[in-house]
């Protein structure tokens, strides 16, 4: 069942890069900071990087997350990123699944023209268009379409589009990479939960509705979690969330009169307090946790690890004060 008072989480993110030959230079981009949301509280943060930046710039980006720019001018065989955060989550209002706002209503809406529209309109369709990871085709509608059916709400079937998902697709890590096509994932019908959030993506786009990648992380223990099924109704289980231990994506749906709704395809759930928001952006080429541009350096091996442990509350009251 959804927690009904707030959790606060430890979290470490290590990032560390291995170098066949010295890197001379460095410039990287970092999306490690959670956002400050109505549910969300970032109470305490820290990074260690390895070597030490001669420079940094904290940035803002174009969708709005808190960002880190690095410059590193030390010749290093080695880089290594260490993230430490406390975060408060605070249990997300309920919603009707079955709501009426019907999804073609949606659709239509979302067509351009020039009438002027609300501010929530002009953020929704910056997520309606192809990006550079996500295209619009008719393979993803038609594979959704059975999912939409007439007088349906928008929230009810991208719910039902997140469980044909989960049924259709199986979670294979190392199957894909991050420049692995749509195309590929669907026809093989396997991957990562990028892949299951770029695909229910591309399948709500393609029926023109807006839906934007979140980054993020997942509760690293077992729990218990409620799921909403297809008639609104919550199911409680305990299970192991798919995903743990690494950075994790899932998608927001632009659900009116709810504004943006959290779905994990990879999880079959509505989102709550097992999920801590990094950012979010077009496709995963926007939130990346760590990206950027070297001298030197030849192959590198990659090691990441992700930790999200909930702390006491008697630990989190006093940290607090």
């Amino acid at each position: 069942m959804a927690a009904a008072t707030p959790v606060t989480y430890q979290v470490t993110h290590s990032t560390r890069y291995d170098y066949a030959t010295e890197v001379f230079q460095a410039r990287h981009w970092l999306h490690l900071r959670p956002r400050d949301l109505e549910h969300q509280v970032v109470c305490a943060q820290g990074l260690i990087v390895d070597p030490g930046p001669v420079e940094t710039h904290s940035v803002i980006d174009a969708f709005g997350n808190d960002t880190l720019q690095l410059v590193i001018e030390r010749p290093h065989a080695s880089l290594e990123v260490i993230a430490e955060l406390q975060v408060e989550l605070k249990p997300r209002p309920p919603i009707a699944v079955n709501e009426v706002y019907d999804w073609k209503r949606l659709r239509d809406e979302l067509v351009y023209t020039s009438v002027p529209r609300s501010g929530a309109e002009l953020e929704a369709l910056r997520y309606r268009f192809e990006s550079p990871q996500v295209r619009i085709k008719n393979v993803f509608s038609e594979f959704a379409e059975a999912c939409f059916g007439p007088g349906d709400s928008v929230l009810g079937g991208a719910i039902n589009l997140m469980h044909k998902l989960y049924e259709d697709l199986t979670y294979k890590p190392g199957a894909t990479t991050t420049h692995t096509s749509l195309m590929e994932v669907l026809e093989k019908r396997h991957g990562v939960c990028q892949d299951y959030a770029h695909l229910m993506i591309a399948c709500m786009r393609s029926l023109g509705l807006s839906a934007r990648y979140v980054s993020g992380y997942l509760r690293t223990a077992p729990l218990a979690d409620s799921r909403v099924d297809n008639n609104g109704a919550e199911k409680n289980m305990a299970r192991s969330l798919i995903g743990a231990d690494a950075s994790h994506a899932w998608v927001a749906v632009y659900s009116p009169p709810f504004g943006w709704v959290d779905l994990d395809p990879t999880n079959n759930l509505v989102v709550n307090t097992d999920h801590i928001t990094l950012g979010w952006g077009r496709d995963f080429s926007d939130v990346s946790p760590l990206r950027g541009v070297i001298t030197g350096g030849g192959a590198h091996k990659l090691a990441v690890a992700v930790s999200v442990v909930p702390v006491p509350k008697s630990a989190a009251q006093s940290e607090s004060h």
